[in-house]
């Protein structure tokens, strides 16, 4: 039996005060939309209809799902009038699932359960208990049978008092949903066309309209503005704090963590405070990372400390740390650092497609970029590679056991032979031979009876 999903998007979110479309704010690393798109993606809908309207072409440049297709809705009149552009789109049976792009959270569980619920003949509600339920469409029963959702302006005072909400999330026979679309009239408070006066037709056609819950609160909350979408954020990442701690992680304090992507741990690793982790990060056993690092698209391996405020930024390429290695503070490992056991990368050092072998030290103040460095090479304080011409990138080779002295300049393309030593200030512009010293700089001179000048009064 098809399952299509169909995700309404089209609203502008006035109260987000952004010219941004509102399910393209991000929460954890990625928008509001492409995490109800990887959520439908993961219960296999043969299409996944999304509806866009504020924005359109922004929303629809900016995520992406397999089966996904596009659907338009302007002017945004209700969210009957939204479904009803996704009709045409939908199987002629079989369930449509109806998601909503600014509640990012919802679980894959609950939602087929929703699907399992509606069973190809009735109509499923996601429903939830809140305190305050404020602004949500109240669950009208009759014993335990549903027979309407009211929308809070459309409430009487008596169903106002009523804790009982839809999420927003439903799934529906699809031949039934097509059928009821068609009848929705604008005859309410705002002139518009709800989709819920679906669940009054399916009463009126005996079709049964079941409800299932969530596992919390949090999965179906929405986001209408920046404080909802903090409210969010600190859900998210307290849950994700709470797993990895559980999972034996030691966090400095979960309050203060942050997880953008995927995070994958071994065992004992400690993190402290202010951290952060986007893309794919993949932490080794005992690997200990300090207070406010940022750590993007990287494989550190165990035993790796990371100290207080390194960046490490792997984009596309990645960012891979050796085992035992130490790491800042202060540095930045930039895409295509490859780092092998023991690598010494110091402070205020910069690291950019190099590789480093085993033992290699680069301590303070330095660049390497676009250089191969040997084993146990001692990399002096302010010494760079100069890697590039104006037009192209050129290598620095350096071999094992290569001493650099200070404010050194490698002046690519160029190779250093092992064992060789290069006196500190040198600007290198031709190969240095193995095992020998090699000094660049000019002879040191001093003035006898030099005054330094002085201000005229």
């Amino acid at each position: 039996m098809a399952l299509d999903i169909v995700i309404m998007a089209a609203g502008k979110g006035t109260r987000m005060k952004s010219a941004r479309p509102k399910v393209l704010h991000q929460l954890a690393g990625r928008s509001l939309l492409q995490h109800v798109l990887q959520t439908a993606a993961a219960l296999g809908g043969q299409r996944i209809v999304t509806i866009i309207g504020h924005g359109a072409d922004e929303v629809q440049a900016a995520v992406s799902a397999p089966n996904l297709v596009f659907v338009r809705q302007m002017p945004q009149l209700g969210t009957g009038h939204a479904v009803q552009q996704a009709a045409p789109a939908l199987h002629d049976e079989g369930t449509t699932l109806i998601l909503n792009g600014d509640v990012p959270l919802i679980e894959e569980t609950t939602a087929r359960a929703l699907v399992a619920a509606c069973g190809g003949d009735k109509l499923a509600l996601l429903t939830i208990e809140l305190p305050d339920a404020s602004g949500y469409g109240r669950i009208v029963r009759d014993g335990e049978a549903v027979r309407a959702i009211v929308e809070h302006k459309d409430a009487t005072s008596a169903q106002r008092n009523i804790h009982e909400v839809y999420t927003g999330l439903m799934a529906v026979p699809t031949r039934h949903l097509k059928r009821w679309l068609g009848r929705l009239t604008n005859d309410n408070a705002q002139g518009e066309y709800y989709l819920t006066d679906i669940v009054a037709m399916a009463v009126a056609d005996g079709v049964p309209v079941v409800a299932t819950q969530p596992h919390s609160e949090t999965e179906v909350l929405g986001v209408n503005s920046p404080l909802q979408l903090a409210d969010l954020e600190r859900r998210y990442q307290r849950a994700r704090a709470d797993a990895l701690m559980e999972a034996g992680v030691r966090l400095a304090d979960p309050a203060r963590f942050d997880v953008r992507g995927e995070l994958s741990c071994g065992s004992d690793v400690e993190i402290d405070v202010n951290c952060v982790f986007e893309g794919r990060v993949e932490l080794g056993d005992r690997v200990h990372v300090g207070a406010n690092c940022v750590i993007r698209n990287a494989r550190i391996a165990a035993d790796a400390v990371i100290h207080p405020f390194t960046h490490i930024d792997g984009e596309a390429l990645g960012v891979t740390v050796g085992a035992g290695s130490l790491i800042g503070p202060f540095a930045r490992l930039r895409p295509g650092a490859v780092l092998a056991e023991g690598v010494h990368i110091g402070n205020f050092v910069e690291v950019k497609n190099s590789t480093l072998a085993k033992g290699a030290k680069a301590n303070h103040l330095a660049y390497l970029g676009d250089a191969t460095v040997g084993e146990r090479v001692n990399y002096g304080a302010g010494s760079i590679t100069a890697n590039y011409d104006g037009a192209n990138k050129h290598r620095t080779v350096i071999g094992n056991d290569v001493h650099v002295g200070s404010n050194c300049v490698l002046v690519a393309p160029v190779s250093i032979g092992a064992g060789a030593t290069i006196g500190g200030g040198t600007t290198l512009a031709k190969d240095a031979p193995a095992g020998q010293l090699t000094v660049a700089r000019a002879k040191q001179v001093t003035l006898t009876g030099w005054v330094r000048p002085t201000k005229k009064k």
